[in-house]
C-alpha cells in the first residue's frame, strides 16, 4: 500500500481541553495499536469545536462542523469514542451522530455514498454500567450513514458502579481492555486495507 491508511479519532467527552479525559486516554491507546500496523492517526475533541444542532453538513453562519466533517471525509477508519453519562452516550457523541446524518444523501463523484469503505471502531468508557447498550447504538448509528463494522471492533471499561476511579487513574491497562484493543486495531485494519484496495460499489 503506497499511502499509509489514516485514523481519525473522536473523542465525545464533555471535557473541554486541556483537562484530562479517559476517553482520550481509552481512545489514544486504540489509536496507538492502529499506529502500530503503519496507520497514521489524528484526533478530534469534539467539545472544543462548535457543533451546530442539525442534520445537514453545514448548519451555516459559526458552525465549524464543515472542517471537522472534511476529516472524517479524509480518514479511512474512525474511533468513537464516547464517555458513559447515566447509562448513555455522552450529549456531545449524540451531536455528532447527528450531524453525520447528512451523509445519507451525500455521494461522491460515482454516485456512492460518502462514507462507504471507511470502518468505524468504537469506544466506551465510564464508572457506571450501559456499554454494551451505548455499542450497539452507536454502531447502529455508524453502520446507517455508511461505515463498515469489523469483527470484535469495540473496546470497553467499566468501573466499579458508585466508586469514583476513573479508567484515566489506572496505573496498568486491564488485561481484557488490552485484548480488545489489539484484535480491534488489527481487524480495523484489515477490513480497511480491503476496502481501499476494493470498495463497495454504488447503488
Amino acid at each position: 500500500m503506497d499511502t499509509p491508511l489514516t485514523a481519525l479519532m473522536i473523542n465525545c467527552t464533555l471535557k473541554p481541553s486541556p483537562q484530562d479525559s479517559s476517553s482520550d486516554v481509552l481512545g489514544g491507546q486504540i489509536l496507538t495499536a492502529l499506529a502500530s500496523h503503519g496507520v497514521s492517526p489524528a484526533t478530534i475533541r469534539a467539545v472544543d469545536h462548535s457543533i451546530s444542532p442539525g442534520v445537514q453538513k453545514d448548519m451555516g453562519a459559526g458552525d465549524e462542523w464543515p472542517a471537522l466533517r472534511e476529516q472524517v471525509l479524509k480518514a479511512d477508519i474512525i474511533v468513537f469514542v464516547t464517555p458513559t453519562w447515566l447509562g448513555q452516550h455522552s450529549s456531545v457523541a449524540q451531536r455528532v451522530l447527528e450531524r453525520l446524518d447528512a451523509e445519507l444523501s451525500e455521494t461522491d463523484a460515482d454516485g456512492k455514498p460518502t462514507l462507504f469503505d471507511k470502518v468505524a471502531v468504537a469506544a466506551v468508557v465510564g464508572n457506571e454500567d450501559g456499554a454494551h447498550h451505548i455499542t450497539g447504538i452507536l454502531f447502529q448509528a455508524l453502520s446507517d450513514v455508511g461505515f463498515t463494522v469489523p469483527a470484535q471492533a469495540s473496546v470497553y471499561w467499566n468501573g466499579e458502579a458508585m466508586h469514583g476511579t476513573d479508567y484515566k487513574d489506572l496505573h496498568e491497562v486491564p488485561e481484557k481492555v488490552a485484548q480488545s484493543t489489539t484484535t480491534a486495531a488489527a481487524n480495523a485494519v484489515h477490513l480497511a486495507a480491503l476496502l481501499r484496495e476494493s470498495g463497495y460499489t454504488a447503488p
